[in-house]
């Protein structure tokens, strides 16, 4: 699958090691252009390379925002991320790491409306890097595997990104639509920053619903 990976930070160049690992094709783009990302991109070897924001988004099947939420300008075109899934793995921190007040929105709610079209799922915002990069888990059964929470409105679009998600050790949980999934999480909820395994995942959701 052709990947493309907006923001070279944390948590985008650790899902960029990880799925070039696992055999896509990555696009990875930052603010700074192509050639910050030189150095990264040959670390990773030959099915990676660096792009503008735009190029990424239109070279991709699936799209990761990883980019801070608080710049919009670094997210890519609206048009070239139409039709497109998009996973939003952002958080509304401001650059001192408050939370943003967002006035009763959640901020996929306001990335959805940025990015009018695109086939939006939450996911990869509730797990630190550090833990995404050495905890998954390809060779245990799911159920022993930490989980990935995911929230959106496109059931197919949720099916992708939850492949990709187990093709990289860990297993998706799904938390809703994007309007109460996305809600359950933000950032100060019961699953954020929360390395969880499935069962127990249930039933805080199962609670918390």
């Amino acid at each position: 699958m052709q990947i493309g990976i907006i923001g070279s930070g944390r948590i985008g160049g650790t899902l960029a090691e990880l799925w070039a690992r696992a055999g896509h094709q990555i696009a990875i783009a930052n603010s700074r252009g192509p050639e910050s990302l030189k150095g990264f991109v040959e670390r990773l070897g030959p099915s990676a390379k660096a792009m503008s924001v735009e190029e990424a988004a239109r070279f991709a099947e699936v799209v990761v925002l990883a980019a801070p939420f608080r710049r919009p300008e670094a997210l890519p075109p609206p048009v070239s991320v139409a039709g497109k899934v998009v996973i939003d793995a952002m958080n509304p921190f401001t650059e001192t790491g408050e939370i943003m007040d967002l006035g009763g929105k959640t901020s996929s709610a306001i990335t959805a409306e940025r990015l009018p079209g695109a086939r939006l799922v939450k996911a990869f915002n509730t797990m630190n890097s550090e833990t995404l990069r050495t905890e998954g888990r390809r060779s245990v059964p799911k159920e022993q595997r930490l989980v990935i929470f995911l929230a959106g409105d496109d059931g197919p679009a949720k099916a992708t990104v939850g492949r990709l998600v187990e093709e990289i050790g860990f297993t998706p949980i799904r938390t809703g639509s994007l309007a109460r999934g996305g809600r359950l999480q933000e950032p100060g909820s019961r699953v954020f920053n929360r390395p969880i395994l499935p069962a127990e995942a249930r039933r805080t959701l199962k609670m918390i619903g």
